[in-house]
């Protein structure tokens, strides 16, 4: 008798979580945090000594939202940030490996999203304004990374992410890799700044 494939996925934390059907209460920060600092944007094929994350790219869509629209709430802020948390289950695929596989991905992808957005005490969804505003930023992340970091041509990055906003050039200091310890450190941080987590 064939056994029934293993869908969910064991976390450091002790939690088992059910891809098909992921629950809030088994979404831990710590997590998501420790994933999302181990998984590398653009497949790793980026200059520097150390990965560029997905957790520290988390974290300049973040930065470029706040500086595009200053007067974002802290949970539309906190929605931005974890856009990508998903993927400290599931990885980051890459945009044309996506195209390829089709909506499967998108399926698990969105669940988890809910799963952790409930996490949180976020909407299931957030509002399609914030939804826009996470789209532009992270179009503009895509292009700085692009161009910076991947070995894109200025006139590749545009055709494929758009022409970016004049942006501060103190943002451009989130493209220097991070070791992944003070990734990790730094987006749990935030998200904790942002949910007003008192530390321990």
């Amino acid at each position: 008798m064939a056994r029934e494939p293993r869908v969910w996925q064991r976390m450091l934390s002790g939690r088992r979580l059910d891809l098909l059907d992921p629950s809030p209460l088994d979404v831990e920060l710590g997590d998501i945090a420790h994933g999302l600092a181990r998984v590398a944007r653009w497949n790793g094929q980026t200059e520097g000594d150390h990965i560029f994350s997905v957790a520290q790219h988390s974290l300049l869509v973040e930065a470029i939202a706040a500086h595009l629209q200053p007067d974002l709430s802290r949970s539309w802020r906190l929605a931005i940030l974890l856009h990508d948390a998903p993927e400290y289950v599931i990885g980051d695929i890459i945009s044309p490996f996506k195209a390829v596989i089709g909506d499967a991905y998108k399926v698990i992808e969105n669940g988890l999203l809910v799963a952790i957005h409930l996490h949180f005490g976020l909407p299931s969804e957030a509002p399609a304004a914030c939804r826009r505003l996470t789209k532009r930023a992270d179009h503009q992340a895509a292009f700085l990374e692009a161009t910076h970091l991947a070995g894109f041509s200025r006139t590749e990055a545009l055709k494929y992410f758009g022409r970016p906003d004049p942006l501060p050039r103190d943002l451009l200091a989130w493209l220097e890799p991070l070791p992944i310890d003070e990734a990790e450190r730094r987006f749990r941080e935030h998200v904790e700044a942002l949910r007003g987590t008192p530390r321990a």
